[in-house]
C-alpha cells in the first residue's frame, strides 16, 4: 500500500469500526480529476447498499475535515466481492489454499505478476505455487493482491 493509502486507512478505520464494519482496506487510483478512492468494508452478515451509504457519509465527513487528498476524486464504498482484495497478512491467512493474484512493487525473478495457489502465509511472507513452482513473496512488496474467482 502507498503512504497515502496507509494514512487513509488509519484515518478511516475507527469510524468504520464504530459503525460495526471491518475496514478491509482502501485503494486510491490516481487519474487526475477522475481519481477514485475505494473503501472496502465487510461484515459477518454481508454488506448491503445501505451499509455502503452509511460508511460513505461517515467517510465523506472525515475526508472533508482532514482533506488528505489534494486532487478531485470520487468516493466509492464497496463490499469485497468475489475477487476479494487482500490488504493485510490476516487476509492472506484466511485464503490459504485458494487461487490468488498478486502484483509486486519490485520485481522478483524478472516478474511482477504472480497468479496461483496460495500455499502458505507466515511471518510477513506468502508462498504462491505458479505452474508447479513455489515463489516466496514478501507481503510488504505486494502492491495489489486479490482472490481469483474460480467457476466450475
Amino acid at each position: 500500500m502507498s503512504q497515502l493509502e496507509l494514512k487513509l486507512t488509519a484515518m478511516l478505520e475507527p469510524a468504520v469500526e464504530a459503525l460495526g464494519f471491518e475496514l478491509l482496506g482502501v485503494e486510491f487510483v490516481s487519474a487526475g480529476k477522475h481519481s477514485i478512492l475505494r473503501i472496502f468494508i465487510d461484515h459477518e452478515n454481508g454488506i448491503s447498499v445501505d451499509d455502503c451509504a452509511d460508511v460513505s457519509r461517515q467517510a465523506s465527513a472525515i475526508l472533508d475535515v482532514e482533506d488528505p487528498i489534494s486532487t478531485e476524486y470520487n468516493l466509492e464504498v464497496s463490499s469485497p466481492g468475489m475477487e476479494r482484495p487482500l490488504f493485510k497478512e490476516a487476509h492472506y491467512q484466511q485464503v490459504v489454499g485458494q487461487v490468488i493474484q498478486v502484483k509486486l512493487m519490485v520485481p522478483m525473478d524478472n516478474r511482477r505478476n504472480f497468479k496461483g495457489k496460495l500455499v502458505s502465509c507466515d511471518a510477513g511472507t506468502i508462498v504462491v505455487e505458479v505452474d508447479g513452482q513455489n515463489y516466496q513473496l514478501a507481503i510488504a512488496n505486494i502492491n495489489k493482491g486479490n482472490v481469483v474467482a474460480i467457476f466450475d
